[in-house]
């Protein structure tokens, strides 16, 4: 891990079936599946899959709807979009995932050059939903 800075430590997707969506997340994304064992036997109430050493996303099934009381209104939350989440990979990663999502029959966009992000203009990108309907920007920068 790295120092002790702001950073982003997890985001969490509503899915109708969280373990077809870890399995989405690990075969045609590459990320790795996390407590999908433990969710399957009920010990935990969802699954995740991690996206680095510092980052996960967790998957959790609309059953959870019910328990979303951190704040009022927090159970509205279920279904409400968000835009695109972006998956920031090395050139040669960035390939290998939108080769893995056309051999899977994942719709991909066209790439795009010159999009704006968290570290200026990136090289290429393009964009992807999973089953649920999330959409996934990929891209990567030059080093």
């Amino acid at each position: 891990m790295t120092n002790n800075t702001t950073r982003l430590d997890h985001v969490v997707l509503w899915v109708a079936d969280p373990v077809a969506a870890a399995a989405f997340y690990e075969t045609a994304v590459g990320l790795e599946p996390i407590r999908v064992d433990e969710f399957v036997q009920g010990k935990v109430s969802f699954p995740s899959v991690r996206v680095n050493e510092e980052t996960i996303l967790d998957l959790a099934p609309h059953t959870l709807v019910e328990r979303m009381k951190m704040l009022p209104g927090s159970a509205d939350s279920a279904g409400h979009p968000v835009n695109h989440l972006c998956l920031s990979l090395p050139a040669d990663a960035f390939d290998a995932l939108r080769a893995r999502l056309r051999d899977r029959g994942v719709p991909v966009s066209d790439i795009d050059h010159g999009l704006s992000g968290a570290r200026g203009d990136a090289t290429r990108s393009f964009y992807f939903r999973d089953p649920d309907g999330n959409v996934f920007e990929a891209r990567h920068y030059d080093d």
